[in-house]
């Protein structure tokens, strides 16, 4: 056996096998990420906390939400769950291992279970790199398969999220932008990963491209069973697709729980100011001037 296909079966019978539908995939305690601001001195410098004690499951097979206003630490969080970010404190588990202090193994594992789809896919994409070469590139880094396979894979990516076989030669720049998203959900599902972390993915794209991206996402979930981290500061966003909802506000976790509990039934006024900013048949009274007294952040 070449040493190509030795990896391959390696990635393919190792992710799966590991997957037990009551461990996490990743599970964050007590997280905290700390931050130096610009202001203050040499001797005496001044820190922002952007998460504090933040406890987090993604559970197999599960849409986890993560809503909240602008700032409120919702990405640095994502950050820390695929390891763009290192936690200041606390821990992170990745399918019951502690990957807190994680090393190049560690990292190169996670990647293959976990894909990472940002909010902006016309600077996530390479401008320079056809369609074709930025879906198989995440194959050749990995070493799986030959570029016969690799080929087949990348049509059946295209297929699967609805671009025509006519973009395969397409640079970014002559793709729309729900083009691009989907050539980005593409590359997120390349080496067919259990967990992605959609940060604000539909908040640069037009109303009527937004509702075919989630629910293309939704599809997905279904198709393949995946777990998924969905970032967004649109609440009514959120609920379309969430199983849980957590809300964010100043770094902290204010509220978190079932999506149709939490939101048939808001406990924290902030939680219902962002309802109330978002109108809706199901919460008609929310964003009265009653609803939207809470507390500011750092």
């Amino acid at each position: 056996m070449s040493e190509t296909t030795a990896n391959a079966s390696v990635i393919e019978n190792e992710t799966p096998g590991t997957i037990d539908p009551e461990t996490p995939i990743i599970e964050l305690q007590e997280v905290e990420v700390t931050f130096k601001a610009r202001t203050g001195s040499i001797f005496k410098p001044n820190h922002v906390r952007a998460v504090r004690g933040v406890d987090m499951k993604i559970m197999p097979g599960k849409v986890l939400g993560i809503v909240g206003e602008s700032g409120c630490g919702k990405s640095t969080t994502a950050n820390v769950m695929c390891g763009l970010q290192v936690a200041t404190k606390g821990k992170v588990f990745f399918m019951g291992k502690d990957v807190t202090k994680r090393n190049a193994a560690d990292r190169r594992h996670i990647g293959s279970v976990v894909s990472v789809v940002f909010q902006d896919p016309a600077t996530a994409l390479n401008p320079r790199m056809s369609v074709h070469d930025q879906l198989a590139d995440p194959l050749r880094v990995h070493k799986i398969g030959n570029e016969a396979s690799r080929d087949k894979r990348v049509r059946e990516l295209l297929s699967l999220v609805g671009l025509p076989l006519s973009a395969l030669n397409a640079l970014p720049g002559q793709l729309s932008g729900g083009q691009r998203q989907r050539v980005a959900i593409a590359r997120a599902l390349s080496l067919n990963p259990k967990a992605i972390i959609a940060d604000e993915p539909t908040s640069a794209l037009d109303v009527s491209v937004r509702a075919q991206i989630l629910n293309l996402l939704s599809d997905l979930k279904k198709e393949l069973g995946l777990a998924m981290v969905f970032i967004s500061h649109d609440i009514q966003t959120v609920r379309y697709i969430s199983d849980r909802i957590a809300v964010m506000n100043a770094g902290v976790v204010i509220e978190e729980g079932p999506a149709d509990e939490l939101l048939a039934n808001p406990k924290d006024p902030y939680t219902r100011k962002l309802l109330g900013a978002a109108p809706s048949l199901l919460h008609p009274n929310l964003g009265q001037p009653e609803d939207v007294n809470v507390a500011e952040g750092e």
